[in-house]
């Protein structure tokens, strides 16, 4: 059968190691790496014989995989965070790659050029790791999660010049001329992208939607995605990049959404082959001979590049746990690393010892991120209970709001509209905001707020969450909302507290918390829609919403 036997084998082993991480209560992805491990050529067992083949569905699954992230990635929602994804992501990227070809060319004995290879693999983290890991979470929409997704496009864009400088350290005086030429290339060649995708394509798209056949829509989707992926690598480019900048393109789109839901099976499946052909490059033998210099570089990636992202996002004006989730969360090293390796190889760049190490680096920290990026929370909050004396918040609070008074956490859109229903009714609610651009916001709109944590005690003491009739907690972030639930439930365990529910399982965890009610907002907003089409349909308004009401309940008292 060939490479569909190898297909076979790596779905079914995929399956099951999705299953055994599952079970562990561990991401997909770790699971999908050990299965490429098992069924890899450095084991015994079931193996792979078609590597090279697999290698090239890899290749072709991570552009799917970067073309959708561009089509999920909105300008518009980057531009509150736009100071820090490009200056910062800048500084993120030189500072990183600085350290880390001092540290390799010092401590390990590479060669200068090798270093500068090694320093740029380490510099970019991994969009899909990353990515995979919010959307886990439920806390794509968060401003931290915003700040790491502008960093991660900064990085994959950086990828280009990387791609051009990098073959040309051993040619120092012909660098600059090749490196102008390149770069107008790369300018020319980008702007003829943009500039065809923004007037061809959605025309184009918009023709095969007139005849009505959604299933050539889809292959017309791919077939942008891989043919601009191609014509960049026909011009001396990364395919995969070429990719991600066609989802770029169209995420501006009124194609975008429809065309992420329809990649999103295609793009799963394609993930699949790439985190098991990482897995597949893994040799336990290399590790096992070579643990403590794998070991002792995997801990000084992390810990390098959490401090060096964490600081850089501090030094940008995002404070709290932001720094914190940031740091942790962009530690890992990324699949562009995988394309830089190869070509330092291919042209003699790095050497064949220092190519396993950064490859096995890079998949230990790859599998490693989820659970080092779920560390975030914990550690912040001691750090800060440590570095910081309890003192009162310089927010001033009226007075009669500090005794049976209503408390929201978050002031977003839906914290927002509550604030405001609440104010109408007649119980005008104390804000507490973690974002201070927000913070001018609310003062704005007349409420009383203060700017802080609401899961720090220094906060909830300023508050006085233990004289409080109510909290609601609003914001998208399950971590956040699960902290603060525990701190307030200490204070006042009579405290009355609604949360947001960012996924429907986790609604089992915050009743074990005691919330007196569990909200998943989108559920409810497809309630409404049931309800509203039933009375449109002919139902009687009492009819339907008793049929609405069976249905809610069905949901918020499973696993009671």
């Amino acid at each position: 059968m060939g490479i569909a036997a190898d297909f076979v084998l790596i779905v079914v082993a995929g399956l099951l190691g999705g299953i055994l991480a599952r079970a562990l209560r561990m991401p997909l992805l770790v699971g999908y790496v050990i299965a490429g491990v098992v069924v890899g050529p450095h084991t015994a067992g079931p193996t792979v014989a078609q590597i090279r083949d697999i290698e090239t569905l890899a290749e072709i699954g991570v552009a799917l995989l970067l073309f959708s992230i561009g089509l999920e990635v909105s300008f518009r929602d980057l531009q509150v965070v736009r100071r820090v994804a490009i200056a910062g992501g800048a500084l993120q990227l030189l500072v990183t790659m600085a350290a880390a070809g001092i540290c390799a060319h010092f401590a390990l004995g590479i060669p200068r050029t090798e270093a500068i290879w090694v320093g740029a693999m380490i510099s970019v983290s991994s969009t899909m790791v990353v990515l995979k890991v919010l959307a886990a979470d439920g806390v794509m929409a968060t401003l931290a999660s915003r700040v790491m997704i502008g960093l991660l496009v900064v990085q994959d864009l950086a990828v280009i010049p990387m791609l051009i400088v990098l073959p040309q350290l051993d040619k120092p005086d012909q660098l600059a001329a090749r490196l102008a030429g390149s770069l107008s290339l790369a300018a020319v060649l980008l702007s003829l992208v943009y500039a065809l995708g923004t007037r061809l394509l959605p025309p184009l798209l918009r023709r095969i939607l007139s005849w009505g056949t959604h299933e050539l829509f889809l292959v017309g989707v791919v077939a942008i995605g891989t043919g601009v992926g191609a014509a960049m690598h026909a011009a001396g480019f990364s395919f995969a990049l070429g990719a991600f900048v066609a989802g770029l393109i169209l995420s501006e789109s009124e194609f975008s959404h429809q065309a992420l839901s329809d990649m999103v099976p295609l793009r799963d499946i394609f993930g699949l082959l790439f985190f098991v052909s990482v897995g597949m490059l893994l040799d336990p033998s290399y590790a096992l001979a070579n643990a403590g210099l794998i070991l002792s570089t995997v801990a000084a990636v992390f810990f390098g590049k959490a401090v060096i992202t964490g600081w850089i996002t501090r030094a940008f004006g995002y404070w709290n746990m932001a720094p914190w989730i940031a740091g942790l969360g962009l530690a890992q090293i990324g699949e562009f690393s995988f394309v830089l390796a190869r070509e330092g190889a291919r042209g003699g760049g790095i050497s064949k010892a220092t190519y396993d190490l950064i490859l096995t680096t890079t998949v230990l920290t790859m599998a490693l991120s989820p659970l080092v990026s779920a560390l975030a929370l914990p550690l912040g909050r001691r750090w800060q209970e440590w570095r910081q004396p309890k003192r009162r918040s310089s927010d001033v609070v009226a007075a009669n709001l500090l005794s049976g008074h209503v408390i929201v956490a978050g002031y977003g859109r839906t914290g927002r509209a509550i604030a405001r229903a609440l104010r109408e009714a007649g119980s005008p609610p104390l804000i507490v905001e973690s974002n201070y651009s927000l913070k001018a916001d609310l003062t704005a709109d007349g409420f009383d707020g203060i700017w802080g944590d609401i899961t720090r005690d220094e906060i909830q003491h300023a508050i006085r969450i233990e004289h409080a009739r109510m909290l609601l907690l609003t914001m998208p972030n399950h971590n956040v909302i699960t902290l603060a639930l525990e701190a307030a439930r200490r204070r006042n365990p009579s405290l009355i507290t609604i949360a947001r529910s960012t996924r429907t399982d986790f609604l089992p965890q915050l009743r074990k918390l005691g919330v007196s009610a569990a909200v998943q907002p989108e559920f409810e907003g497809g309630l409404e829609m049931v309800r509203q089409g039933l009375i449109r349909c002919g139902h009687e308004a009492g009819e339907a919403a008793k049929i609405v009401e069976a249905f809610r309940s069905d949901l918020y008292n499973k696993d009671v």
